[in-house]
């Protein structure tokens, strides 16, 4: 209870009013110069008026280099020759169908779902061969015991907003257990102005099974991901200022959040294989400002229809950062 206040507190403290969307802290458009720093990232689809799916989006990361102790990183990837950053983030994501005023099941909308877990990860870049690979491990639950609920249902009291109905259909307990690559190489660059970069991700296990191709790319006064930020102090009076752009394919296999959980088929509602997009195209736009010690990103979201009677969806984020 006091950890999910807590999260509500940081919601409301950052934009006062409205609720809740998904973490991905790993491409280089995100690249922090510095492998000690703590992050607050913060999604809401009621910046693109909207307010269904994707519906809440917390996340809380930590990146310092004695988390390498932590006995998950020894399954992550760790190139012999990259240097190598070492994280932990805690997410707490909520969806809702496209309606929270009714206490029926919304046949072929979304189906209410909870997540929260904790995220081990690790960035390794080879700034000889401008290559970028990340490895994360997430553990966690997924289901009424991650809070989702209580979370909208407080924001909403708090708020003095409608009382959110059908969170006793959401999706049932279920273990997440996930492993994600990312992978990128840099194509062409010009000086610290500009850069394009192929990307691939790869996610498996139980909560999602994804594979993802595209392409990214960074214009203004770039903070080059691919230089070195493991050695030595950051860059004091470090300054940066550029938009990027994320537009990508994604096959899916399997979606815990539609589908169900993998161990648990109780769920009263949840969307069935054969009506699932099994492809998607997302794009993904921002603006990424680095002054001294300080890291602000704004950035919204695009995503196509998830399954067959669904909608395409937008959101929008913003992050801070704190080197230290």
């Amino acid at each position: 209870m006091a950890f999910n206040k807590f999260l509500v507190a940081i919601s409301l403290l950052f934009f006062g009013k409205t609720y809740a969307q998904v973490d991905d802290n790993s491409p280089t458009y995100r690249n922090i110069g510095s492998n000690k720093y703590f992050r607050i990232h913060y999604d809401n689809d009621f910046f693109t008026n909207s307010d269904y799916y994707y519906s809440q989006g917390i996340s809380l990361e930590f990146v310092h280099p004695a988390i390498h102790k932590f006995f998950l990183t020894k399954l992550l990837i760790q190139p012999a020759k990259a240097e190598t950053k070492f994280g932990i983030a805690l997410n707490d994501f909520g969806y809702t169908p496209t309606s929270i005023s009714s206490n029926e099941i919304l046949f072929g909308d979304r189906p209410f779902a909870g997540t929260l877990y904790l995220k081990t990860f690790a960035i390794a870049t080879n700034v000889a061969k401008q290559r970028h690979i990340s490895s994360a491990i997430s553990t966690g639950i997924l289901g009424p015991a991650a809070g989702a609920k209580k979370m909208q249902t407080d924001i909403h009291h708090w708020l003095d907003n409608i009382t959110p109905k059908g969170w006793q259909h959401q999706i049932r307990n279920d273990v997440i257990i996930n492993y994600q690559i990312d992978y990128e190489q840099q194509i062409w660059g010009f000086k610290n102005l500009v850069l394009l970069n192929a990307a691939a991700q790869l996610q498996a296990d139980t909560l999602k099974d994804k594979l993802r191709t595209g392409v990214n790319f960074m214009i203004g006064k770039l903070n080059n991901p691919y230089r070195s930020s493991i050695t030595g102090n950051p860059v004091k009076k470090q300054f940066s200022l550029y938009v990027y752009g994320a537009p990508n394919l994604n096959l899916i296999g399997y979606d815990a959040t539609l589908q169900g959980g993998v161990f648990n088929s109780s769920s009263p509602y949840t969307i069935a294989a054969k009506n699932i997009e099994r492809i998607t195209f997302q794009a993904n736009v921002g603006l990424i400002i680095d002054v001294g010690k300080l890291n602000l990103e704004y950035c919204q979201s695009y995503l196509t229809r998830e399954f067959t009677t669904g909608n395409f969806h937008r959101w929008a984020g913003i992050k801070v950062g704190f080197l230290f």
